[in-house]
């Protein structure tokens, strides 16, 4: 009796939660139709980022042996930074697109379309001269620069596609930049799953243009497009149909651009840009910190490892960022209530979620690394549990982040990223040096526990009691 009760209870939970997946929306009339209607965005958006995630590192794996044994070694090690490079360059936008997700989604919020549109064109504007402004300066130094030093190639074959795959990688990226707006703007309407789907077409595209590439034996050039050109037709599709059809009265117009949304905009996005630069310099540096103070050789030992954990922390995200947009149309309703139930069962979650999973990294990490890597890493134990204690309070500041950034709580979280990120840095070098490998991850912990999670649980907890009566 005691199991059928517990396996009805586990059915209908699975069952409340597939009620949030359906296609046709909630009534949005009422304050609890708005709250089911948000729920049913938010489980689409995950789902979508999850599938579009799963393409994308598939298409990833797929390219990988193909342009090993197409290309040269040189020419290899070109394509690998370029395709690094591409991952890494998110927040060169200037903050812009989440200005813009932010602004969106607050507008959303009071129903308030036409400032929709307004910020809408202003985002088009303001990175449309941003990738005039990078495509020019690139322009006006290629003939000045050996761009072949910076790829460090010796072949002749290699450094004269040097210049031209770097060419071609500027070029993608900077037109990349105005077109990934519609996906900013999907997201802040809380239709992230639209932005997904079309990233999983902008994934097989690019394949494709691969396959094509190595098959008629094009240069690297021209695979280059292929990697990154083939998914702005994704993109560009995504806009037209997005604002030539779906949403026909949110089109961007050249007379809506307004001098002091543009300046709101870049404001916001600034703060945004402080954020980004901030985090990676707090959680991309301990490999060059252990170089420095432990050697090169000992780099793999953490690293292998931390990117086992990373899994935990990537499927958190995706589940987590569509309550963003979430937060900013409720609040901007005034429907803090939603917001705090929302919060708390995302704490939950993230807990739940990561200490299991960390736990299962720890006992079974040591199995997994041999048949990964044939053994080549033995990391310690201080190590994993470090690595396992940080993903569990990752997961939690990542549920406050998504609130304060909802909130547009921007300024506070700046503050204390910025504190955060001179204690970690400087703790990372003297837990090294003192506790070995594990002492970076350590540092992580320590520091953002103290000077961001605490500070931001104690801030929204002022801020939800100051506005439980609205």
């Amino acid at each position: 009796m005691a199991v059928a009760l517990k396996l009805r209870n586990g059915f209908g939970a699975v069952a409340r939660k597939l009620h949030y997946v359906r296609l046709t929306p909630f009534d949005t009339d009422t304050a609890e139709g708005r709250a089911h209607e948000r729920q049913r965005r938010v489980a689409l958006s995950a789902m979508a980022s999850m599938v579009a995630k799963v393409i994308s590192v598939s298409t990833a794996l797929i390219s990988v042996p193909l342009t090993l044994h197409y290309l040269g070694a040189e020419q290899y090690g070109m394509w690998i930074i370029l395709s690094s490079l591409q991952a890494s360059f998110t927040f060169a936008d200037l903050g812009v697109g989440n200005g813009v997700l932010n602004q969106v989604a607050t507008l959303y919020g009071r129903d308030d379309f036409e400032g929709i549109r307004r910020v809408i064109s202003c985002g088009y504007a303001i990175l449309t001269m941003v990738a005039l402004a990078i495509m020019g300066l690139f322009a006006a130094l290629y003939h000045l620069v050996p761009w072949y030093g910076i790829f460090n190639v010796k072949t002749a074959a290699a450094q004269a596609e040097a210049g031209p795959a770097l060419g071609a990688f500027i070029l993608c990226f900077a037109v990349a930049m105005p077109l990934g707006i519609v996906q900013k703007v999907q997201i802040g309407l809380q239709r992230g799953f639209m932005a997904s789907l079309w990233q999983c077409a902008g994934s097989v595209i690019g394949l494709i243009g691969v396959l094509v590439c190595i098959e008629m034996k094009l240069s690297l050039f021209w695979l280059i497009f292929a990697l990154m050109g083939q998914p702005l037709v994704a993109a560009l599709l995504n806009g037209v149909i997005f604002f030539g059809f779906i949403e026909k009265g949110l089109s961007p117009r050249l007379p809506l651009i307004s001098l002091s949304v543009i300046r709101a905009i870049s404001q916001t996005g600034a703060m945004f840009f402080v954020l980004q630069i901030v985090a990676a310099a707090t959680f991309y540096v301990d490999s060059i910190i252990l170089a420095q103070v432990l050697g090169a050789s000992q780099v793999p030992v953490y690293s292998v490892p931390e990117k086992l954990f990373s899994l935990i922390a990537t499927v958190l995200a995706m589940v987590q960022a569509p309550l963003w947009p979430a937060y900013s149309e409720a609040v901007a309703r005034g429907e803090y209530e939603w917001a705090r139930r929302t919060l708390r069962k995302s704490q939950i979650f993230a807990a739940g979620f990561a200490t299991a999973c960390s736990a299962v990294l720890v006992i079974g990490g040591p199995t997994i690394l041999h048949y990964w890597v044939n053994g080549a890493v033995q990391p310690p134990l201080m190590l994993m549990l470090g690595l396992a204690i940080w993903k569990i309070v990752e997961g939690q500041g990542n549920a406050m982040a998504m609130f304060l950034n909802g909130t547009n709580q921007i300024r506070f979280l700046v503050m204390l990223s910025v504190v955060t990120a001179v204690v970690a840095v400087t703790l990372k070098g003297l837990l090294a040096r003192k506790f070995g490998i594990s002492g970076t991850v350590w540092a992580t912990t320590i520091a953002f526990s103290v000077f961001m999670l605490v500070p931001s649980i104690m801030h929204t907890r002022k801020y939800l009691l100051e506005h439980s009566g609205h």
